[in-house]
Protein backbone atom coordinates (compact mmCIF):
# COMPACT_ATOMS: atom_id res chain seq x y z
CA UNK A 1 0.00 0.00 0.00
CA UNK A 2 2.98 2.22 0.75
CA UNK A 3 4.58 1.80 -2.21
CA UNK A 4 1.20 2.18 -4.23
CA UNK A 5 1.16 5.90 -2.64
CA UNK A 6 4.91 6.88 -3.16
CA UNK A 7 4.40 5.72 -7.03
CA UNK A 8 0.89 7.61 -7.31
CA UNK A 9 2.35 10.96 -5.71
CA UNK A 10 5.89 10.59 -8.26
CA UNK A 11 2.99 10.36 -11.20
CA UNK A 12 1.45 13.29 -9.91
CA UNK A 13 4.40 15.32 -9.43
CA UNK A 14 5.75 14.51 -12.97
CA UNK A 15 2.61 14.90 -14.48
CA UNK A 16 2.41 18.79 -12.97
CA UNK A 17 6.02 19.40 -14.09
CA UNK A 18 5.28 18.30 -17.72
CA UNK A 19 1.98 20.48 -17.70
CA UNK A 20 4.16 23.41 -16.19
CA UNK A 21 6.87 22.97 -18.54
CA UNK A 22 4.83 22.37 -21.52
CA UNK A 23 2.88 25.67 -20.95
CA UNK A 24 5.77 27.77 -19.83
CA UNK A 25 7.76 27.05 -23.21
CA UNK A 26 4.11 27.29 -25.63
CA UNK A 27 4.08 30.92 -23.87
CA UNK A 28 7.69 31.58 -24.33
CA UNK A 29 7.87 30.24 -27.99
CA UNK A 30 3.95 31.99 -28.68
CA UNK A 31 3.19 31.43 -31.33
CA UNK A 32 5.53 28.67 -32.58
CA UNK A 33 3.53 26.09 -30.61
CA UNK A 34 -0.02 26.89 -31.80
CA UNK A 35 0.77 26.93 -35.24
CA UNK A 36 2.50 23.32 -35.09
CA UNK A 37 -0.62 21.92 -33.31
CA UNK A 38 -2.95 23.91 -36.49
CA UNK A 39 -0.62 22.12 -38.88
CA UNK A 40 -1.02 18.46 -37.19
CA UNK A 41 -4.60 19.19 -36.87
CA UNK A 42 -5.04 20.16 -40.90
CA UNK A 43 -2.86 17.12 -41.68
CA UNK A 44 -5.33 14.72 -39.85
CA UNK A 45 -8.01 16.37 -41.77
CA UNK A 46 -6.57 16.19 -45.05
CA UNK A 47 -4.95 12.23 -44.16
CA UNK A 48 -9.26 11.05 -43.79
CA UNK A 49 -9.95 12.92 -46.58
CA UNK A 50 -7.58 10.85 -48.78
CA UNK A 51 -8.90 7.71 -47.21
CA UNK A 52 -12.33 8.20 -48.34
CA UNK A 53 -11.10 9.08 -51.66
CA UNK A 54 -9.63 7.24 -55.06
CA UNK A 55 -6.75 8.05 -57.45
CA UNK A 56 -5.28 11.51 -58.31
CA UNK A 57 -7.25 13.22 -55.38
CA UNK A 58 -5.83 10.65 -53.13
CA UNK A 59 -2.39 11.48 -54.54
CA UNK A 60 -2.42 15.42 -54.18
CA UNK A 61 -4.55 15.06 -50.31
CA UNK A 62 -1.67 12.29 -49.51
CA UNK A 63 1.09 15.16 -50.60
CA UNK A 64 -0.51 17.77 -48.94
CA UNK A 65 -0.30 15.47 -45.72
CA UNK A 66 3.13 15.46 -46.41
CA UNK A 67 3.59 18.90 -46.68
CA UNK A 68 1.75 19.68 -43.41
CA UNK A 69 3.50 16.94 -41.10
CA UNK A 70 7.03 18.46 -42.45
CA UNK A 71 5.84 21.82 -41.93
CA UNK A 72 5.01 20.95 -38.48
CA UNK A 73 8.20 19.01 -37.80
CA UNK A 74 10.07 22.17 -39.15
CA UNK A 75 8.23 25.00 -37.01
CA UNK A 76 9.32 22.42 -33.86
CA UNK A 77 12.77 22.12 -34.52
CA UNK A 78 13.78 25.57 -35.59
CA UNK A 79 12.31 26.42 -32.40
CA UNK A 80 15.19 27.59 -29.91
CA UNK A 81 13.96 25.73 -26.78
CA UNK A 82 13.23 22.51 -28.67
CA UNK A 83 14.67 20.39 -25.89
CA UNK A 84 12.41 22.08 -23.60
CA UNK A 85 9.80 20.36 -25.14
CA UNK A 86 11.05 16.79 -24.82
CA UNK A 87 11.52 17.38 -21.64
CA UNK A 88 8.10 18.18 -21.54
CA UNK A 89 6.86 14.98 -23.31
CA UNK A 90 9.04 12.81 -21.33
CA UNK A 91 8.33 13.79 -18.27
CA UNK A 92 3.74 13.50 -18.86
CA UNK A 93 4.96 10.13 -20.28
CA UNK A 94 7.09 8.54 -17.33
CA UNK A 95 3.78 9.78 -15.23
CA UNK A 96 1.26 7.94 -17.66
CA UNK A 97 3.63 4.99 -17.44
CA UNK A 98 3.37 5.51 -13.21
CA UNK A 99 -0.31 5.23 -12.95
CA UNK A 100 -0.79 2.69 -15.01
CA UNK A 101 1.34 0.75 -12.29
CA UNK A 102 -0.86 2.70 -9.33
CA UNK A 103 -4.26 1.30 -11.36
CA UNK A 104 -2.75 -1.89 -12.33
CA UNK A 105 -5.09 -5.34 -11.55
CA UNK A 106 -4.19 -8.60 -10.03
CA UNK A 107 -6.53 -11.25 -9.38
CA UNK A 108 -6.12 -14.21 -6.98
CA UNK A 109 -8.38 -16.93 -8.22
CA UNK A 110 -10.35 -19.20 -6.25
CA UNK A 111 -7.60 -22.87 -6.81
CA UNK A 112 -9.37 -25.37 -8.67
CA UNK A 113 -8.72 -29.11 -9.48
CA UNK A 114 -6.76 -29.95 -11.84
CA UNK A 115 -8.19 -31.51 -15.10
CA UNK A 116 -7.22 -35.25 -15.29
CA UNK A 117 -6.99 -35.85 -19.16
CA UNK A 118 -6.60 -31.87 -20.58
CA UNK A 119 -5.43 -31.41 -23.97
CA UNK A 120 -4.37 -28.31 -26.21
CA UNK A 121 -5.21 -28.07 -29.44
CA UNK A 122 -1.91 -26.22 -30.91
CA UNK A 123 -1.19 -24.43 -34.29
CA UNK A 124 2.25 -24.58 -35.07
CA UNK A 125 2.13 -22.00 -38.26
CA UNK A 126 0.22 -19.43 -35.14
CA UNK A 127 2.14 -16.40 -34.52
CA UNK A 128 5.05 -17.01 -36.62
CA UNK A 129 5.59 -20.12 -34.87
CA UNK A 130 5.46 -19.24 -31.57
CA UNK A 131 4.31 -23.03 -30.32
CA UNK A 132 7.37 -24.33 -32.33
CA UNK A 133 10.39 -22.01 -30.63
CA UNK A 134 8.72 -22.05 -27.26
CA UNK A 135 8.96 -26.12 -27.28
CA UNK A 136 4.96 -26.05 -26.62
CA UNK A 137 4.06 -29.96 -26.79
CA UNK A 138 7.34 -30.85 -24.78
CA UNK A 139 6.34 -28.79 -22.29
CA UNK A 140 2.84 -29.65 -22.19
CA UNK A 141 3.87 -33.11 -21.53
CA UNK A 142 5.45 -32.02 -18.61
CA UNK A 143 2.69 -30.95 -17.65
CA UNK A 144 0.41 -34.40 -17.99
CA UNK A 145 -1.28 -32.23 -20.43
CA UNK A 146 -1.83 -34.07 -24.30
CA UNK A 147 -0.43 -31.57 -27.10
CA UNK A 148 -2.14 -32.02 -30.65
CA UNK A 149 -1.24 -30.54 -33.25
CA UNK A 150 -3.21 -28.77 -35.92
CA UNK A 151 -1.99 -30.14 -39.23
CA UNK A 152 -2.95 -28.61 -42.53
CA UNK A 153 -6.10 -29.93 -44.35
CA UNK A 154 -7.24 -31.16 -40.24
CA UNK A 155 -11.26 -30.21 -38.84
CA UNK A 156 -9.80 -27.76 -36.01
CA UNK A 157 -13.77 -28.52 -35.13
CA UNK A 158 -13.38 -32.30 -35.35
CA UNK A 159 -10.29 -32.63 -33.58
CA UNK A 160 -11.40 -31.11 -30.62
CA UNK A 161 -15.17 -32.87 -30.31
CA UNK A 162 -13.08 -36.43 -30.95
CA UNK A 163 -10.61 -35.39 -27.90
CA UNK A 164 -13.96 -34.72 -25.59
CA UNK A 165 -15.41 -38.12 -27.10
CA UNK A 166 -11.88 -39.62 -26.08
CA UNK A 167 -12.38 -38.66 -22.37
CA UNK A 168 -10.43 -34.79 -22.12
CA UNK A 169 -12.01 -32.87 -19.37
CA UNK A 170 -9.71 -29.67 -19.82
CA UNK A 171 -9.28 -28.16 -23.67
CA UNK A 172 -6.52 -25.21 -24.28
CA UNK A 173 -5.73 -23.70 -27.71
CA UNK A 174 -2.37 -22.33 -28.94
CA UNK A 175 -3.64 -20.36 -31.81
CA UNK A 176 -4.84 -17.31 -32.39
CA UNK A 177 -8.22 -16.18 -31.56
CA UNK A 178 -10.15 -17.64 -34.36
CA UNK A 179 -8.86 -20.80 -33.06
CA UNK A 180 -9.43 -19.95 -28.98
CA UNK A 181 -13.24 -18.74 -30.40
CA UNK A 182 -14.03 -22.29 -31.29
CA UNK A 183 -12.30 -24.19 -28.78
CA UNK A 184 -13.81 -22.12 -26.17
CA UNK A 185 -17.30 -22.80 -27.54
CA UNK A 186 -17.19 -26.06 -27.58
CA UNK A 187 -15.89 -26.14 -23.62
CA UNK A 188 -18.64 -24.18 -22.75
CA UNK A 189 -20.95 -26.73 -24.26
CA UNK A 190 -19.61 -29.27 -22.43
CA UNK A 191 -18.60 -27.32 -19.34
CA UNK A 192 -15.23 -27.84 -19.12
CA UNK A 193 -12.58 -25.61 -18.18
CA UNK A 194 -10.72 -23.62 -21.06
CA UNK A 195 -6.92 -22.05 -20.71
CA UNK A 196 -5.66 -19.49 -23.29
CA UNK A 197 -2.44 -19.87 -24.20
CA UNK A 198 -1.05 -16.70 -26.07
CA UNK A 199 0.77 -18.29 -29.76
CA UNK A 200 -1.07 -15.91 -32.14
CA UNK A 201 0.10 -12.84 -33.59
CA UNK A 202 -1.71 -10.30 -31.15
CA UNK A 203 -3.26 -12.46 -28.77
CA UNK A 204 -6.13 -9.59 -27.69
CA UNK A 205 -8.37 -12.26 -25.91
CA UNK A 206 -5.11 -13.48 -23.78
CA UNK A 207 -4.94 -9.74 -23.13
CA UNK A 208 -8.44 -8.85 -21.88
CA UNK A 209 -8.46 -12.39 -20.12
CA UNK A 210 -5.38 -11.50 -17.87
CA UNK A 211 -3.32 -13.89 -19.73
CA UNK A 212 0.71 -12.91 -19.99
CA UNK A 213 1.19 -12.65 -23.08
CA UNK A 214 5.00 -12.60 -23.23
CA UNK A 215 4.53 -16.07 -21.28
CA UNK A 216 3.59 -18.95 -23.80
CA UNK A 217 4.90 -21.77 -21.99
CA UNK A 218 3.22 -20.67 -18.61
CA UNK A 219 0.03 -20.54 -19.35
CA UNK A 220 0.01 -23.83 -19.65
CA UNK A 221 0.34 -23.84 -15.63
CA UNK A 222 -3.62 -23.01 -16.07
CA UNK A 223 -4.13 -26.65 -16.02
CA UNK A 224 -1.80 -27.85 -13.14
CA UNK A 225 -2.29 -25.01 -10.17
CA UNK A 226 -4.29 -22.78 -11.72
CA UNK A 227 -7.42 -21.15 -10.60
CA UNK A 228 -10.92 -20.74 -12.48
CA UNK A 229 -13.22 -17.64 -12.98
CA UNK A 230 -16.29 -17.06 -15.67
CA UNK A 231 -16.39 -15.24 -18.37
CA UNK A 232 -18.97 -14.04 -21.21
CA UNK A 233 -19.05 -15.77 -24.74
CA UNK A 234 -20.97 -13.65 -27.43
CA UNK A 235 -22.00 -15.26 -31.10
CA UNK A 236 -23.85 -13.77 -33.80
CA UNK A 237 -26.41 -16.37 -35.76
CA UNK A 238 -24.82 -18.65 -33.39
CA UNK A 239 -21.29 -18.25 -34.24
CA UNK A 240 -19.38 -18.00 -31.12
CA UNK A 241 -16.78 -14.87 -30.89
CA UNK A 242 -14.23 -14.19 -28.11
CA UNK A 243 -13.38 -10.57 -29.27
CA UNK A 244 -15.19 -8.78 -32.02
CA UNK A 245 -17.41 -8.98 -35.18
CA UNK A 246 -16.89 -6.58 -37.38
CA UNK A 247 -19.15 -4.84 -40.13
CA UNK A 248 -18.01 -2.28 -42.95
CA UNK A 249 -15.00 -1.32 -43.87
CA UNK A 250 -12.24 -4.01 -42.81
CA UNK A 251 -14.98 -6.76 -43.42
CA UNK A 252 -15.37 -5.34 -46.58
CA UNK A 253 -11.25 -5.22 -46.80
CA UNK A 254 -10.85 -8.92 -45.74
CA UNK A 255 -13.20 -10.35 -48.22
CA UNK A 256 -11.09 -8.89 -51.21
CA UNK A 257 -8.95 -10.85 -53.46
CA UNK A 258 -4.75 -9.97 -52.30
CA UNK A 259 -5.88 -8.96 -48.66
CA UNK A 260 -3.48 -11.23 -47.19
CA UNK A 261 -0.67 -9.89 -49.35
CA UNK A 262 -1.31 -6.35 -49.46
CA UNK A 263 -3.73 -6.02 -45.85
CA UNK A 264 -2.96 -1.95 -45.74
CA UNK A 265 -3.21 -0.99 -49.34
CA UNK A 266 -6.89 -3.30 -49.40
CA UNK A 267 -8.00 -1.47 -46.57
CA UNK A 268 -7.40 1.90 -48.65
CA UNK A 269 -9.20 0.74 -51.98
CA UNK A 270 -12.67 -0.35 -49.96
CA UNK A 271 -12.49 2.51 -47.68
CA UNK A 272 -13.74 5.01 -50.37
CA UNK A 273 -16.66 2.56 -51.17
CA UNK A 274 -17.90 1.89 -47.23
CA UNK A 275 -17.50 5.87 -46.20
CA UNK A 276 -19.70 7.17 -48.90
CA UNK A 277 -17.38 8.62 -51.25
CA UNK A 278 -16.68 7.95 -54.85
CA UNK A 279 -17.96 4.17 -54.48
CA UNK A 280 -17.26 2.11 -57.20
CA UNK A 281 -19.42 -1.21 -56.56
CA UNK A 282 -22.25 -2.27 -54.85
CA UNK A 283 -22.02 -2.59 -50.68
CA UNK A 284 -23.93 -3.61 -47.60
CA UNK A 285 -26.56 -1.03 -46.92
CA UNK A 286 -26.70 -1.85 -43.32
CA UNK A 287 -29.95 -1.53 -40.99
CA UNK A 288 -29.43 -0.91 -36.99
CA UNK A 289 -30.72 0.64 -34.04
CA UNK A 290 -29.06 3.42 -32.09
CA UNK A 291 -29.17 3.35 -27.99
CA UNK A 292 -32.30 5.18 -28.70
CA UNK A 293 -34.43 2.74 -30.22
CA UNK A 294 -34.34 5.11 -33.49
CA UNK A 295 -33.35 3.04 -36.40
CA UNK A 296 -30.62 4.03 -38.63
CA UNK A 297 -30.14 2.48 -42.11
CA UNK A 298 -26.70 3.30 -44.02
CA UNK A 299 -23.54 2.31 -44.88
CA UNK A 300 -21.53 2.22 -41.49
CA UNK A 301 -18.47 0.88 -39.76
CA UNK A 302 -20.08 -1.09 -37.23
CA UNK A 303 -17.69 -3.11 -34.21
CA UNK A 304 -20.15 -5.45 -31.73
CA UNK A 305 -17.72 -7.43 -29.02
CA UNK A 306 -17.63 -9.18 -26.30
CA UNK A 307 -18.17 -6.89 -23.59
CA UNK A 308 -17.42 -3.06 -24.33
CA UNK A 309 -14.10 -1.95 -25.84
CA UNK A 310 -12.71 1.62 -24.08
CA UNK A 311 -12.43 3.74 -27.26
CA UNK A 312 -11.03 7.20 -27.90
CA UNK A 313 -9.34 7.16 -24.35
CA UNK A 314 -5.87 8.82 -23.90
CA UNK A 315 -4.39 5.35 -21.78
CA UNK A 316 -5.40 1.87 -22.38
CA UNK A 317 -7.89 2.69 -25.72
CA UNK A 318 -8.78 -0.81 -27.68
CA UNK A 319 -8.75 -2.98 -24.94
CA UNK A 320 -11.83 -3.96 -22.37
CA UNK A 321 -11.62 -3.34 -18.70
CA UNK A 322 -13.64 -6.54 -18.12
CA UNK A 323 -15.33 -10.00 -20.53
CA UNK A 324 -18.00 -10.82 -17.27
CA UNK A 325 -20.51 -7.76 -17.22
CA UNK A 326 -22.68 -10.24 -19.09
CA UNK A 327 -23.13 -7.25 -21.85
CA UNK A 328 -22.46 -6.72 -25.61
CA UNK A 329 -20.55 -3.57 -26.91
CA UNK A 330 -21.63 -1.82 -29.75
CA UNK A 331 -19.60 1.03 -31.82
CA UNK A 332 -20.94 2.40 -34.98
CA UNK A 333 -19.22 4.92 -37.52
CA UNK A 334 -22.34 6.41 -38.65
CA UNK A 335 -21.39 8.16 -42.56
CA UNK A 336 -25.28 8.76 -43.31
CA UNK A 337 -24.66 12.64 -42.52
CA UNK A 338 -22.13 12.43 -45.69
CA UNK A 339 -20.05 15.00 -43.14
CA UNK A 340 -17.25 12.05 -42.65
CA UNK A 341 -19.68 10.85 -40.00
CA UNK A 342 -19.41 10.15 -36.18
CA UNK A 343 -18.76 7.38 -33.89
CA UNK A 344 -21.52 6.03 -31.35
CA UNK A 345 -20.68 3.55 -28.48
CA UNK A 346 -23.18 1.87 -26.19
CA UNK A 347 -23.98 -1.79 -24.41
CA UNK A 348 -26.40 -4.21 -24.94
CA UNK A 349 -27.33 -7.78 -24.67
CA UNK A 350 -28.58 -7.88 -28.15
CA UNK A 351 -28.11 -6.36 -31.71
CA UNK A 352 -29.33 -6.79 -34.86
CA UNK A 353 -27.98 -5.64 -38.35
CA UNK A 354 -30.23 -5.93 -41.43
CA UNK A 355 -29.46 -5.88 -44.83
CA UNK A 356 -30.90 -6.43 -48.32
CA UNK A 357 -28.39 -8.78 -49.23
CA UNK A 358 -25.42 -11.10 -47.22
CA UNK A 359 -23.80 -9.74 -45.28
CA UNK A 360 -19.28 -9.40 -45.69
CA UNK A 361 -18.02 -9.85 -41.88
CA UNK A 362 -14.89 -10.58 -40.01
CA UNK A 363 -15.49 -12.60 -36.69
CA UNK A 364 -12.28 -12.84 -34.79
CA UNK A 365 -9.86 -11.75 -37.60
CA UNK A 366 -12.04 -14.20 -39.66
CA UNK A 367 -13.85 -13.51 -42.69
CA UNK A 368 -17.09 -14.38 -43.33
CA UNK A 369 -20.46 -13.87 -45.38
CA UNK A 370 -23.73 -14.05 -43.20
CA UNK A 371 -27.24 -14.28 -44.40
CA UNK A 372 -29.34 -11.36 -42.84
CA UNK A 373 -30.34 -10.45 -40.53
CA UNK A 374 -27.45 -10.49 -38.00
CA UNK A 375 -28.63 -11.79 -34.60
CA UNK A 376 -25.46 -10.82 -32.22
CA UNK A 377 -25.93 -11.83 -28.38
CA UNK A 378 -24.21 -12.08 -25.15
CA UNK A 379 -23.65 -15.58 -22.85
CA UNK A 380 -22.97 -14.27 -19.68
CA UNK A 381 -20.95 -16.91 -17.58
CA UNK A 382 -21.06 -19.08 -20.52
CA UNK A 383 -16.81 -20.10 -20.27
CA UNK A 384 -15.17 -21.97 -17.31
CA UNK A 385 -11.63 -20.43 -17.85
CA UNK A 386 -8.10 -21.08 -15.92
CA UNK A 387 -5.58 -19.27 -15.50
CA UNK A 388 -2.10 -19.71 -14.08
CA UNK A 389 -1.48 -18.31 -11.09
CA UNK A 390 1.44 -15.97 -11.82
CA UNK A 391 -0.57 -13.88 -14.72
CA UNK A 392 -2.13 -11.21 -14.02
CA UNK A 393 -5.90 -12.56 -14.04
CA UNK A 394 -7.27 -9.39 -15.36
CA UNK A 395 -7.42 -6.70 -18.06
CA UNK A 396 -4.53 -4.22 -18.02
CA UNK A 397 -6.96 -1.59 -17.96
CA UNK A 398 -9.02 -3.47 -15.80
CA UNK A 399 -8.45 -0.37 -13.21
CA UNK A 400 -7.77 2.52 -15.26
CA UNK A 401 -9.72 5.39 -14.45
CA UNK A 402 -12.08 7.24 -16.99
CA UNK A 403 -10.56 10.17 -18.82
CA UNK A 404 -7.76 12.23 -17.66
CA UNK A 405 -9.99 14.27 -15.29
CA UNK A 406 -10.79 11.08 -13.21
CA UNK A 407 -7.31 9.81 -13.32
CA UNK A 408 -5.72 12.92 -11.52
CA UNK A 409 -8.45 12.52 -8.83
CA UNK A 410 -8.12 9.45 -8.20
CA UNK A 411 -4.31 9.77 -8.00
CA UNK A 412 -4.80 12.21 -5.90
CA UNK A 413 -7.05 9.83 -3.79
CA UNK A 414 -4.50 7.08 -3.65
CA UNK A 415 -1.54 9.77 -2.85
CA UNK A 416 -3.82 10.86 0.26
CA UNK A 417 -4.48 7.24 1.59
CA UNK A 418 -8.24 7.76 0.79
CA UNK A 419 -8.28 4.86 -2.32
Amino acid sequence: MKHRRVTAVASLVLFVAGVVVAVVEVVRDFPRGLVAIALLAAGAAAAWQAVRRRGRTRHVLLFTVLLLLVGAVVVVLTGERIGVGLVAVALLLVSVALARRVFGVRVELPAADPPKRPIVIWNPKSGGGKAVSNHLADEARKRGIEPIELKPGDDLEQLVRDAVTAGADGLAAAGGDGTQALVASIAAEHDLPFACIPAGTRNHFALDLGVDRDDVVGALDAFVNGGERRIDLAEVNGRVFVNNASLGLYAEAVQREGYRDAKLRTILDTAPDVLGSQPSGPTSTLGWRSEDGAAHESAAVILVSNNTYRLGRPVGSGSRPRIDGGELGVAVLNTADGAGGRWQQWSTPTFEVTSSQPIPLGVDGEALVMEPPLRFLSRPSALRVRLAPQHPGASPVAGLPNGVADLLKRLVAVAAGRD
